[in-house]
């Protein structure tokens, strides 16, 4: 069995994005036949150019004093993390959890300069509602780009389910998940840079069960702790950070060699004015760069998958145990611990 999943990587890594490993890049957006023919249905990763360059949002966004006029009334969720890790895992005590932000709800005006200002290991701040938000907090903001992607709504046949709008700085990284949609990521200013896996690389990632606890943040102290939820919620989250420090290097490469060892995962950078299709069910780890007013901000389209024989297949493989080493059951572990110890760990 080790050998076949081990060729089927390669095998993937070849239909996808061939030899050279890069995304594919377009100069203009594809006709809807062109985008289902091309990437929907084989599932496969591209970037688009000139599909956002008529948006009044490429010259307005990267003023921040625009934004918060024309934000002025409006009250957004803000998310905030000592580390600007959201939905990551993090240290409790002697093992690892499932973290979520502290979410504030704030004036956006007052939002903004946080996210400006923002800063590890005090905090950091990042807008990152995913929940439709922008076509509900930051509605304002409706005429600066477009409702929906014309070709790419023709190609699945519906509008997007949820538009997202991201506002973030430097600081700000997402860990390795996946999503069930089509992802079309709108970068308006600042860069964003991907790594991402296909689906069938799931057990590169050593999946477990871990904790999920919220982030807590005392605005008197400045200091944040971290509260498991009750009753114990255990949430399915990838174990592999891409990018551990050199202190922990060795240590991250002997726990899951078979990212380490194994095939490089693909790598992009979408830059302002482009456009990253995101098949649905890979796996992508997203760091970013800001502009120079220090902010990283893109909309996204989240369009409802077919869950057709590529949903079953990957579930089949992800049903598959295959694994090179043990696995020590986390939230075990942790478990014990919670029942003799307090549940608040600061950081």
């Amino acid at each position: 069995m080790k050998e076949e999943i081990e060729e089927l990587w390669r095998e993937v890594r070849d239909l996808s994005l061939g030899n050279s490993g890069r995304v594919e890049r377009l100069e203009s957006p594809p006709s809807p036949v062109q985008f289902l023919r091309d990437f929907i249905t084989p599932n496969k990763p591209c970037i688009i150019s000139n599909a956002i360059t008529h948006w009044p949002a490429l010259s307005s966004w990267p003023h921040p004093s625009y934004l918060s006029e024309t934000l002025s009334d409006a009250t957004v969720s803000l998310h905030l993390t000592p580390t600007g890790a959201a939905d990551a895992l993090a240290p409790l005590r002697s093992s690892l959890c499932f973290a979520s932000a502290s979410v504030r709800r704030l004036p956006f005006p007052q939002a903004l300069r946080l996210i400006a200002a923002s800063n590890p290991p005090n905090m950091v701040a990042y807008a990152q509602q995913q929940n439709d938000c922008f076509r509900s907090e930051y509605s304002s903001l409706a005429a600066d780009c477009d409702p929906h992607l014309p070709w790419a709504s023709e190609a699945v046949g519906s509008d997007p389910e949820a538009v997202n709008l991201w506002i973030g700085n430097r600081h700000s990284r997402t860990s390795f998940h996946k999503d069930h949609y089509e992802n079309l990521y709108a970068v308006v200013t600042g860069e964003k840079h991907f790594l991402f896996l296909p689906p069938t690389d799931v057990h590169r990632l050593y999946i477990r069960q871990y904790p999920a606890a919220t982030y807590t943040y005392s605005e008197d102290t400045g200091e944040f702790g971290l509260e498991l939820e009750k009753p114990t919620r255990y949430v399915p989250w990838c174990s592999v950070d891409p990018y551990p420090s050199p202190e922990t290097l060795d240590d991250e490469m002997a726990k899951y060699p078979l990212y380490f060892d194994g095939p490089r995962p693909f790598e992009c950078t979408v830059k302002a004015g482009e456009v990253l299709y995101l098949p649905s069910m890979w796996f992508h780890h997203v760091r970013q760069s800001a502009d120079d007013g220090g902010l990283t901000i893109a909309v996204n389209y989240w369009y409802d998958m077919q869950f057709d024989v590529k949903y079953a297949y990957f579930n089949f493989l992800q049903s598959i145990q295959y694994r090179s080493t043990p696995s020590p059951m986390i939230h075990d572990k942790l478990s014990e611990e919670t029942d003799s110890g307090p549940d608040d760990y600061d950081s």
